[in-house]
């Protein structure tokens, strides 16, 4: 898979601003003035070893916890202020994919869409459309417990961008999945730039690193690299973003995010 295969970045169009972001519990600073935009359409990777401080970093972002300092804004919205608006215009899938496990698929894609704020009428037509698309017609009232873990990776990542939100946050998706399975998610996420949609997303699979049009990797709360994977393998002098990592991690002190 090439990098950067499929994708429709809109320069100068900013839907993520990150201004000197610092988050601190107590004396303790877990985000250390970060600054950084992402561009509307980029598939951004966000990398950064256990403590790195980017699950801090991401709670931000998704209007989840205040910063103590600096400026942010997600689609358009201000993190501090605006977190209520923030929220309805992004997507969010975690690891354990965000999904309830006792609810029946058709359930899921509901609730979610009422929970972002859509509309009754175009809830049911959108989601009868999601199901033919994802070829899910015979498992629309299977549990979703009851799914193949790609088919819960298909789903979740579906039900985060049914809104056609402006950014969808990804907190390492594919967490636990086979390589075969792990490729096929990534074409979900082509398609989705190719909407206009931007991602951003965190790995600990360097492959995937590789994917993404720019990558930036914390160390100790700061951004200590920020550039294309091309552009990071020439700098650290790495074959591979493994070894550009590894290079990076191996400053840190912190053990636990």
């Amino acid at each position: 898979m090439e990098n950067m295969q499929n994708t429709t970045i809109v320069q100068d169009q900013k839907v993520i601003e990150v201004d000197n972001l610092v988050k601190r519990f107590g004396h303790f600073t877990a985000v250390d003035h970060i600054s950084f935009d992402v561009q509307k359409g980029e598939i951004f990777g966000f990398l950064g070893a256990n403590g790195a401080g980017k699950t801090t970093a991401m709670r931000m972002l998704c209007g989840l916890s205040k910063p103590t300092s600096g400026k942010g804004k997600v689609a358009g919205f201000d993190i501090e202020h605006q977190s209520e608006q923030v929220k309805k215009n992004i997507g969010y899938m975690s690891q354990k994919f965000s999904l309830y496990n006792d609810l029946k698929v058709w359930e899921n894609i509901r609730l979610f869409a009422g929970i972002y704020g859509m509309k009754d009428d175009e809830i049911k037509g959108k989601t009868e459309l999601l199901l033919q698309q994802l070829h899910f017609e015979k498992e629309r009232n299977l549990l979703v417990k009851s799914l193949p873990l790609g088919f819960k990776q298909k789903l979740a990542f579906s039900v985060a961008i049914f809104h056609t939100p402006e950014v969808v946050f990804l907190d390492e998706p594919t967490g636990g999945v086979d390589p075969a399975t792990r490729r096929q998610f990534w074409e979900l996420i082509y398609e989705a730039t190719a909407k206009g949609i931007t991602v951003f997303v965190t790995t600990h699979y360097m492959d995937e690193a590789e994917y993404c049009n720019r990558v930036s990797i914390m160390v100790d709360g700061r951004i200590e690299a920020l550039d294309s994977p091309r552009n990071l393998k020439a700098q650290y002098n790495a074959q591979n973003m493994d070894e550009v990592f590894q290079q990076l991690a191996r400053k840190a002190t912190r053990k636990s995010d």
